[in-house]
């Protein structure tokens, strides 16, 4: 239930107050073992979500402070290497749910989760999924994914009133009617609710009052809720950041989202979740991608998904609960593939090295570990590419008889140090050494250091040192 209050408020609120149009918020999988540990750690729920309201007003301030521009400093082929991780991860983890070992009824990417791997790996749920394939859910399951390729087919476009409907829809619509004929004509492999885990499970007889707990208000007082609800404002903020940078790139219109606003339309929605019962809201990948693979323009769409999700748990549960899993996993596969086909890997393959390297070791590590070590390993592997460049571009080294020149291309910092001793190296004794500088805006300590001794040891090899422009530049 406080899944379901999270899922509500984060379509209703949050998306009315959103930096970003597309965008869908709810209960991310990414804050599952937070949760968690921070219940258990705290002793009860109401005083767990009291650290989710402190929550929410941390991220109100991180939005203030415009502490929203960290997602700009995230390399563009860091983020297409996590949307293709993310589906990737998401083709993994449906696959079981496609052919009916529905051990684990969760639908999310969950591409926070570490990987023990003294005690499992990434394909083990795969591998134990093709040794219990049960039929029913393998029908219905490959019949959905079937119907999601040809939706996708020019084909089908060329009709226009399918262009009103969203596929997924019709293909959960065609699942669950589906296991319904299976009742009639082959009751022995037709879907059963509470027969293994293949059919979507929610309370009934829910009613707004049974749905909301209220937050113990004493414990805003205990230093464990502010520090919990810090750990959980910096989660939420990391991937909601990361996950509007991801959903700008697929956006069809390519608006730029206002992160600032983001993060504050998040701490509206995560303190008033706290208020009325629910888990922490996040904006999630998995969400906002159908969302815009389905058809979505603006921000209402996830206004109305908020609102029928209201509804549909308030007066009709028992149809929803009609709805098989493998239904549900087609339509993510379907997503994942979207996410990680072969044109994103070829597109990418095409803009050099410096460009896939990153974007593919930031799918392998998002892959094998989760998603924030596998950006940060994406981002450690763009770096070195940067340095790299920066590296070689700095500085150039020319030469005229017995008169060599050192010139900075652009600023000087110590990661040019080791270039700069490089080119030093290479001029001989009795010459002539001009140093330029007029292209450098800024050079730092470790470049004054360094062309200091050069010309100490020059006094002793007879090379005359000349400076232009070097000194009196900005210093970091």
């Amino acid at each position: 239930m406080s899944g379901l209050i999270a899922g509500i408020i984060g379509g209703i609120v949050v998306s009315f107050f959103s930096g970003s149009e597309m965008s869908v918020s709810g209960p991310a999988a990414g804050l599952a073992v937070i949760v968690l540990t921070a219940i258990e750690s705290l002793g009860a729920f109401d005083i767990f979500l009291a650290a989710v309201v402190v929550a929410g007003g941390i991220q109100i301030f991180f939005g203030f402070i415009k502490a929203g521009v960290f997602g700009e400093y995230v390399p563009n082929s860091v983020i297409k290497g996590m949307l293709a991780g993310i589906g990737v991860v998401i083709i993994m983890k449906q696959i079981p749910h496609l052919v009916g070992w529905d051990v684990e009824a969760e639908l999310d990417e969950a591409v926070f989760e570490i990987h023990n791997f003294l005690d499992s790996t990434p394909w083990d749920p795969i591998v134990a999924a093709m040794a219990h394939i049960e039929l029913g859910p393998t029908i219905i399951g490959l019949v959905c994914l079937a119907f999601l390729i040809f939706w996708d087919l020019p084909i089908r476009k060329k009709i226009s009133w399918t262009r009103l409907i969203p596929g997924p829809l019709v293909a959960v619509v065609l699942g669950t009617v589906m296991n319904q004929v299976m009742h009639f004509l082959t009751p022995g492999i037709a879907l059963v609710q509470g027969e293994g885990n293949h059919l979507v499970s929610i309370p009934t007889d829910v009613t707004l009052n049974s749905m909301m707990t209220f937050p113990n208000f004493a414990a805003f007082s205990t230093v464990a809720v502010w520090v919990t609800g810090a750990t959980i404002a910096v989660v939420a903020s990391i991937e909601t950041l990361l996950s509007v940078e991801a959903v700008d790139k697929i956006d069809p219109e390519k608006r730029i989202s206002d992160t600032n606003r983001e993060l504050r339309a998040q701490g509206i929605g995560n303190a008033l979740s706290g208020l009325l019962g629910g888990l922490p809201i996040t904006a999630v990948i998995v969400r906002s991608s159908t969302n815009v693979f389905a058809g979505g323009k603006t921000r209402l769409s996830a206004i109305v998904h908020g609102v029928l999700l209201l509804i549909c748990v308030l007066l009709i549960e028992d149809v929803l609960n009609m709805i098989p899993l493998a239904a549900l996993a087609a339509v993510l596969i379907s997503v994942g593939y979207k996410l990680a086909s072969v044109t994103v890997i070829r597109e990418s393959w095409k803009q050099g090295v410096d460009q896939f390297l990153p974007f593919a070791v930031t799918i392998v590590a998002i892959v094998m570990t989760d998603l924030l070590t596998g950006i940060g390993v994406g981002l450690l592997t763009s770096i070195f590419y940067v340095i790299r460049a920066n590296h070689h571009a700095s500085l150039t080294l020319v030469q005229d008889d017995d008169t060599w020149m050192i010139r900075f291309n652009k600023d000087v910092t110590f990661v040019n140090k080791a270039e700069l001793k490089k080119q030093l190296r290479k001029i001989p004794d009795n010459t002539k050494v001009v140093i330029n500088g007029r292209k450098a805006q800024l050079i730092d300590h470790d470049i004054y250091e360094t062309l200091g001794e050069f010309a100490e040891a020059a006094t002793y090899r007879n090379i005359y040192v000349e400076y232009h422009n070097v000194f009196g530049k900005r210093k970091l």
